[in-house]
């Protein structure tokens, strides 16, 4: 940012304004869809951030555009968290009893995930985390951590995202937050003690390496053909299906593999491949019995370890679909 584009932008010029936070607009995004877990949600409170920084440009120093930008952003998704809206709510009736009664059973549970969690498009690997970051940028966008960073306060949300993800230093964070110093320890503290670990990410195969394929070839093959032996030796032992904003989930290879394969045993399936969060994903399309088409019937995103699957989370949302480049109908050949 030079001074004259920051002056024309003060004095109401449009283009410069969008010259001076451009750079940050992508990062600002996943900032935003880390504390909230929703892409529209993320894209709604950014598009407030940026009127409120348009609207604010007069008053700005010109130092560190960057933690500017940030300060707005992380305020108003956390005006946005302290709404009624955000306040969970079950997506239908929850099962009686306790969270893990029958799950040894039948492999259903109550899921803990937020009902309002969605995938976010593609990977992050192009934005490199300050020198202070606990967390890479594939680490960091992982589906489960955005989900379990749902379960943290929403101040110790932020200053974890801020802290360990974005990787700005304490002081940097109090004055993002307004606050001081020891309150950004303390709560960075709480935060981390309260986030659940994630897998070793040294056990799980590089973005986009012929391991990773070769995983996601099996699976696919694997459910096209109905073949449960193969989707249960694909499937760690402690393995999740879950289906936002469903408040139930499955666990456990035989439980999982079983339900993919009797919701759609007989049924032609087609597969498209894509990445989200920074994982490898698949576009599921099913034949319309009246029409040459296929219909897109949901996005499953994976979540690998070792040779095996860990965790598969189902979207049906199809609105979902346009984020990732993929129409809800295609030819049948």
């Amino acid at each position: 940012m030079t001074e004259a584009t920051l002056a024309r932008a003060q004095a109401g010029d449009g283009e410069a304004f969008r010259e001076l936070i451009d750079p940050y607009r992508r990062e600002l995004l996943a900032h935003c869809y880390r504390i909230l877990g929703s892409v529209q949600d993320a894209e709604d409170v950014l598009q407030e951030a940026l009127l409120a920084a348009w609207s604010s440009i007069g008053r700005f120093d010109g130092r560190s555009p960057r933690a500017w930008l940030y300060r707005i952003a992380t305020n108003r998704c956390l005006n946005y968290l302290r709404g009624e809206s955000r306040r969970p709510q079950p997506a239908g009736p929850q099962p009686a009893g306790p969270p893990d009664q029958g799950a040894s059973r039948t492999g259903r549970a109550r899921s803990d995930d937020p009902w309002w969690l969605e995938p976010y498009p593609g990977d992050l690997d192009d934005l490199a985390p300050g020198p202070e970051a606990q967390y890479d940028a594939r680490e960091s966008i992982a589906l489960s951590f955005v989900a379990g960073l749902q379960h943290l306060p929403p101040q110790q949300r932020a200053v974890l995202v801020l802290r360990d993800v974005i990787g700005f230093s304490a002081a940097q964070a109090a004055d993002i937050l307004g606050t001081t110093q020891a309150a950004v320890n303390s709560a960075l503290i709480r935060a981390r003690s309260g986030l659940r670990p994630d897998p070793d990410p040294h056990d799980v195969p590089l973005p986009k390496s012929p391991a990773e394929a070769a995983i996601v070839d099996r699976f696919v093959s694997a459910f096209e053909r109905f073949d449960l032996d193969e989707l249960v030796a694909l499937l760690t032992a402690d393995a999740r299906l879950t289906m936002p904003p469903e408040p139930l989930e499955h666990r456990g290879p035989q439980p999982i593999a079983g339900f993919l394969v009797e919701a759609h045993l007989g049924q032609e399936l087609k597969f498209l491949p894509t990445r989200a969060n920074g994982q490898p994903a698949l576009v599921m399309y099913l034949p319309d019995p009246s029409a040459s088409i296929w219909r897109a019937c949901g996005l499953i995103v994976l979540a690998l370890r070792g040779s095996q699957v860990q965790s598969l989370t189902r979207f049906a949302d199809l609105g979902l679909l346009a984020r990732f480049g993929f129409p809800r109908t295609l030819p049948r050949d």
